[in-house]
């Protein structure tokens, strides 16, 4: 899998908001946009080096959405047929990392946006519909998740995006953690599973 870019939104569940202690956005303000560059994608099946510069590694499961088709969608209709399936993934966090920028002002790369930060499995061509899907650590569901508890929809985020950047095929958009983030240790297993988009399975490296 070759992305053209890896967009990200961060607080797209109110269960986690509130888990986060930040106020839900008000309906009419655009989501939080992060992005990570290409060297952040670990396809599924593979190890996952450790980072170094951070102490509390974090893992958050999503839902994942490829686009196919190069445009700027403009209705909730539009954005449907900009979508070439989608999976299942975690975005991985530094934590602690992410407090001390956050208290300082600064942007979250080097928390958010590291290499090997965004697991990614294959996308599977379904139509859009309502996802569920869980978040496994070692043989313990930490996460559960439901598109339909989503702040943004998909395609409002899709509609959001296009505001901003021309969709290109081959992006990827990680569209948000539910509740029930924490933290990883060195040898970790982690499973994303869903009914209709199947099992992903990485392993951290010792």
């Amino acid at each position: 899998m070759n992305p053209m870019r890896i967009f990200c939104i961060g607080q797209n569940y109110a269960a986690h908001v509130r888990e986060m202690g930040a106020p839900l956005a008000a309906e009419e303000e655009p989501p939080v946009v992060f992005m990570k560059p290409s060297t952040s994608l670990v396809p599924a099946g593979q190890d996952v080096p450790w980072p170094r510069h951070g102490q509390e590694l974090h893992f958050e499961t999503e839902l994942v959405v490829g686009i196919g088709q190069s445009g700027r969608p403009t209705t909730a209709e539009e954005a449907v047929a900009f979508i070439d399936g989608f999976t299942l993934g975690f975005d991985l966090t530094l934590r602690d990392l992410q407090r001390q920028l956050k208290a300082a002002g600064h942007p979250w790369e080097r928390a958010k946006a590291f290499d090997h930060s965004a697991l990614c499995g294959d996308l599977v061509r379904v139509p859009l519909q309502r996802f569920q899907f869980t978040g496994r650590i070692a043989d313990t569901v930490r996460q559960t998740g439901d598109t339909d508890d989503m702040i943004f929809s998909i395609p409002r985020l899709l509609v959001e995006l296009g505001r901003v950047w021309q969709l290109q095929p081959g992006d990827l958009i990680f569209t948000g953690t539910p509740a029930g983030v924490g933290p990883l240790s060195p040898g970790d297993t982690l499973t994303a599973e869903s009914p209709t988009l199947g099992r992903f399975v990485w392993r951290m490296e010792s």
